[in-house]
Formats: structure tokens, sequence, C-alpha cells
């Protein structure tokens, strides 16, 4: 996939993630801890793009190896999280997918998209109840 039709899927999946969690009841005005993706098969070939994506302003997770299941082919893969908090917003989402994308192929490992977590004002309110 070229680098170009990788950032259109991309722009595409970040607008299908953003509305299946609003859909779901998530706090648009949240901040959400966004954490992107990476894999590549030794720890070597991550180590300059972790280091590049910190320097970008980006909290970088410890890299850990995972097995892939059978039916993924086997075998075992590196990868880390490149984390920082952002508003819901796709623009501001593409832009940190489009640096990461960038660094991911400067380097030649895989950049595996972007995941967050649910956040809702009801979390905060339990919070609250909890508090007092």
């Amino acid at each position: 996939m070229s680098y170009a039709e990788l950032i259109a899927e991309q722009k595409e999946e970040t607008r299908e993630i953003i509305a299946a969690l609003l859909e779901d009841g998530s706090e648009p005005e949240a901040l959400y801890t966004i954490e992107h993706h990476f894999s590549a098969d030794t720890f070597e070939e991550l180590e300059a793009a972790a280091v590049e994506a910190f320097k970008l302003g980006f909290n970088v997770l410890e890299a850990e190896e995972l097995e892939l299941d059978p039916e993924d082919g086997g075998g075992k893969v590196v990868c880390f999280d490149a984390v920082m908090e952002s508003a819901l917003n796709a623009d501001l989402i593409d832009e940190q997918a489009e640096k990461l994308i960038k660094l991911a192929e400067k380097h030649s490992i895989d950049y595996d998209g972007w995941g967050t977590y649910f956040e809702s004002d009801e979390d905060d309110e339990e919070e609250s109840e909890d508090e007092e």
C-alpha cells in the first residue's frame, strides 16, 4: 500500500472510530489518551523510531514482544505505542497519524493505527459521588 493510500485509509478509520465512540456515549469534549501503534521484527528496528516519536512530543511506551496468532502467520513481532493526550478531533488525530506514518516509513517499520479509551461524564459523576 502506498503512503498516500495509507494516509487516506487512516483518515477514514479515524472518522469511523470517533463516530463509534460518540455513538456509544463517549464525552465529545474530554481529553483522550491516543495510542498510536508501531510494530517491527526486531527491537533494533523500533529504537530509532521510538526516539524520534519522543522528540515529536509523544510519550513512548516501553517496547514489548508479542506472539502472533497462527491465523496471522504466527511468529513474533515487537511493538511500542506513541501516546499523546488529545481532543477527539479528526483533524488533530489525522495530523498526528500522518507524522507517525511518515516516521514509520522512514524507519521501515509498520504503523498499525491508533486507539483510545471510552470517556464519559458518568465516570466523573461516579468519582464525585465516591469523594462525598
